[in-house]
């Protein structure tokens, strides 16, 4: 024995152009026909379009920016903080800080190599001695090539520097507004040396 179905209340059609009413054939329709449907996703479509455009690209990018969390702060400064190191090196004319051959600045081969790594020494990831242009395949299939690198570096920027690196324990807690700080700066400084070079 079947149960009967309660009669379903007459709607009006949510398409502003029609507005007529009708018996829903479906649980959840808002339409009375699908030419309603497809005219009402269309005006919804270009009303949605229409706010974002009204919100503006730099509101867009403060929401973006309050979604962000430390660590992508974190990615972001690095990121740019790499660039300055490779433009540098790079416009300086200098080798592989480890191995001393000559960089492959065309393709994708170079990496800002770090003489104390970022795991080892968080606190010296935005240290400029600490970061020098290198080849990939010293920096990440020989472990940044440390020996060599060590030598490098004590050619480059003297042995007392190099100590006071090594003896570096100071902490250092980045906050989000240094990390926005740290990427502005560098991204500045690699736009100058590019300046300067054109």
């Amino acid at each position: 024995m079947s149960i009967p179905s309660k009669p379903r209340k007459p709607k009006t059609c949510i398409n502003e152009e029609c507005r007529a009413s009708f018996v829903p054939q479906r649980l959840g329709q808002k339409v009375c026909s699908p030419a309603c449907g497809l005219a009402t996703k269309d005006v919804n479509a270009e009303k949605a379009r229409k706010s974002l455009f009204q919100i503006g690209r730099a509101e867009i990018k403060v929401r973006k920016d309050a979604l962000k969390t430390r660590g992508e702060w974190v990615r972001d400064a690095q990121k740019a903080f790499n660039e300055f190191i490779r433009v540098r090196d790079q416009l300086a004319g200098h080798a592989c800080i480890s191995s001393g051959r000559p960089l492959d600045w065309a393709g994708n081969a170079v990496d800002a190599g770090h003489y104390r790594s970022v795991g080892a020494a968080p606190h010296l990831r935005f240290d400029e001695r600490n970061c020098h242009a290198q080849s990939k395949q010293d920096n990440r299939y020989l472990s940044g090539n440390a020996i060599d690198y060590r030598i490098g570096l004590i050619k480059r920027i003297g042995l007392a520097e190099v100590e006071a690196l090594e003896s570096d324990q100071t902490v250092r807690k980045y906050t989000i507004e240094d990390l926005k700080t740290i990427t502005a700066e560098y991204r500045a400084k690699t736009r100058e040396l590019r300046r300067k070079t054109a």
